[in-house]
């Protein structure tokens, strides 16, 4: 318990000394184990909302549709109904094609569902809001009313006639909006659809007087709801067309709105774990002077190299686990708007599974293990002796690289030395800034895709809600790059300054000015930037190709272009402040720090 005590205070006290860097951690940490926590639970949570609603509405098993009309489908409609294996049936039900106009003149096509007045035991819709169909009034689809931003009260015209929204519902025996028609006329395929219903006598009047399209539709509800793909297989109906669509179906069909938000936010985690680790591994590197003074100063007093270890790593660990904590519950919280793009369905999202858990658990292990093992195992392997002496680290003298480097203009010959004496801080400014590039690549080309709206002939009047989701999920993500890439340019700056300000200060003893301090501390950040911007162009695009549709389309070079000029501009104003503030210091203070 001793040692677990001076542990314990050893860590308390570096952590309030070092209270900025324990925030970075923090927020490095947190915002890439939420993202990673987000993308794996998406599929659970979408599939337990799905769940939820089956079993509000009484959702059906299958779901029989025909497009064809006559007698010979009402005859196979209802052979399926008296089938050994069905308990429970719904129909056979009338759904009418049809275009639904709002008082603002959003228009959409809709499919009407000619119901009972009185719901009956199987899809059964669960009314959110006003009431359920009676004669003259319609009912919309909660997904569907949201998107057209009308409500209970509100007048909508389906074809040509005005009817009164006497309430929202939604339901699980259709696909969430924009998916309700489930198939098109006569059986073929079918464009984005919102979903109403009516009353019987509605639905047949509003067919017969507009001469439109209808499908008959059947819900089924079989003895063993698992056994859906048996009961298809063995009721394959050859005289008639007859479509199935299993419960299953339904639920993975939730799941198309989603397709490229786990993507999204797998990657995103990791791009954003690799900023947390080059972040994190330029604190650690900043500090390893003094971590390495600490592991002496220990020794000296006895510590074993098993205790020095565990003070210089139970810091970062402890930080990455609080950090884990927080981005496992911002994610809890988050989740459900993220996984729900529609108001289709109800129900509370579940909780983070265990997998999901343990894999952003070991995510946050890795950054802080990854970040700071090697100046920990630096600090141990040096000797007592040399860890208290401190002594400055001889550069290699290259006659001709000092020859060659004196031809340059003082602030890029400043900035040229730096980079050259720090080759691995140069790699982590580099990667740091190809992350980012990569991540504003992505970003530029999924505004770039054409898009289908949801509207009449898809009409962007009402907005591809897939699309939207993933613009927002990338744009978050992207903001969260940047703003981690900003903080670690600014970390990297202003440890070099602190590094090298006795460099500086002999340089200004030598006639550089502070202005030339700075731009060659700016300098220093820009060099190894300038390939990492370059390279980060082909990445990105490169990623992007690994998830996207083959006739996606590429953005203009001009915003590829754009992109790595910004990031590159970008850093040199951060870079700026930081350099200023360094270069500002007086120079007898700095040179007597030193010599102190």
């Amino acid at each position: 318990m001793g040692s677990i005590v001076l542990v314990v205070r050893l860590v308390l006290a570096d952590v309030r000394r070092h209270q900025v860097q324990a925030a970075m951690l923090l927020l490095a940490v947190t915002v890439a184990t939420a993202t990673m926590a987000l993308g794996l639970s998406l599929r659970g949570v979408s599939e337990a909302l799905y769940e939820q609603t089956r079993a509000a509405t009484a959702g059906p098993d299958v779901v029989a549709l025909s497009g064809d009309p006559g007698p010979a489908v009402t005859s196979a409609l209802a052979s399926l109904a008296n089938a050994p294996e069905v308990i429970a049936h719904h129909g056979p039900y009338r759904i009418v094609y049809a275009d639904l106009t709002t008082r603002d003149s959003t228009s959409s096509p809709v499919v009407v569902h000619g119901f009972a007045e009185t719901p009956g035991t199987l899809n059964r819709p669960l009314v959110t809001s006003g009431g359920w169909v009676r004669p003259g009034g319609t009912v919309l689809e909660r997904g569907f009313a949201t998107a057209l931003g009308i409500g209970v009260g509100d007048h909508v015209t389906i074809a040509g006639r005005s009817y009164p929204v006497v309430g929202i519902a939604v339901t699980a025996a259709t696909s969430i909006y924009p998916w309700a028609a489930q198939i098109g006329p006569g059986g073929g395929p079918s464009d984005y659809t919102g979903l109403a219903w009516m009353t019987r006598s509605d639905a047949r009047t509003l067919a017969s007087s507009r001469d439109l399209p209808v499908t008959m539709a059947l819900d089924l509800k079989l003895r063993d709801p698992a056994a859906t793909e048996a009961f298809i297989e063995g009721h394959d109906i050859s005289t008639t067309r007859v479509n199935f669509h299993s419960w299953q179906f339904a639920a993975e069909q939730d799941m198309v709105i989603l397709k490229n938000s786990q993507p999204i936010l797998v990657v995103g985690s990791w791009l954003l774990s690799f900023l947390a680790i080059t972040g994190v591994a330029a604190l650690a590197a900043g500090r390893a002077a003094e971590q390495t003074r600490r592991a002496g100063l220990l020794k000296a007093v006895g510590a074993t190299p098993g205790l020095i270890a565990a003070v210089l790593l139970t810091e970062y660990l402890a930080l990455a686990l609080v950090a884990d904590v927080l981005g496992l519950v911002i994610a809890r919280l988050t989740v459900p708007t993220i996984a729900s793009p529609t108001a289709s369905r109800i129900g509370d999202a579940a909780g983070l599974t265990g997998a999901t858990i343990a894999t952003a658990t070991v995510l946050a292990v890795a950054v802080a293990v990854l970040s700071t093992l090697r100046p920990t195992l630096r600090a141990m392997r040096t000797a007592t002796v040399t860890a208290l002496a401190a002594t400055a680290h001889q550069p290699r003298h290259r006659p001709w690289l000092t020859a060659l480097s004196a031809l340059l203009p003082t602030p890029l010959l400043l900035g040229l030395r730096l980079t050259a004496r720090r080759p691995g801080r140069a790699v982590l400014q580099a990667c740091s800034t190809a992350t980012t590039v990569i991540a504003i690549v992505a970003l530029l080309t999924l505004y770039a895709q054409p898009e289908r709206g949801y509207g009449l002939d898809g009409s962007s009047t009402l907005p591809n809600l897939r699309g939207e989701h993933d613009r927002q999920l990338m744009l978050a993500v992207t903001i969260l790059l940047i703003a981690l890439a900003t903080v670690n340019t600014i970390t990297l700056t202003w440890t070099t300054a602190i590094e090298a300000r006795a460099n500086m200060a002999i340089a200004r003893t030598l006639g550089a000015t502070p202005g030339q301090i700075t731009a060659g501390l700016s300098t220093a950040q820009l060099l190894p930037s300038l390939p990492g911007a370059v390279i980060g162009v082909p990445l990105g695009v490169g990623l992007l190709s690994l998830f996207a549709a083959r006739n996606s389309a590429e953005p203009p070079s001009s915003w590829l272009l754009g992109a790595a000029l910004a990031t590159l501009l970008a850093t040199a104003a951060l870079t700026a402040l930081p350099a200023r503030f360094a270069a500002r210091r007086p120079v007898a203070q700095t040179l007597s720090a030193e010599t102190a």
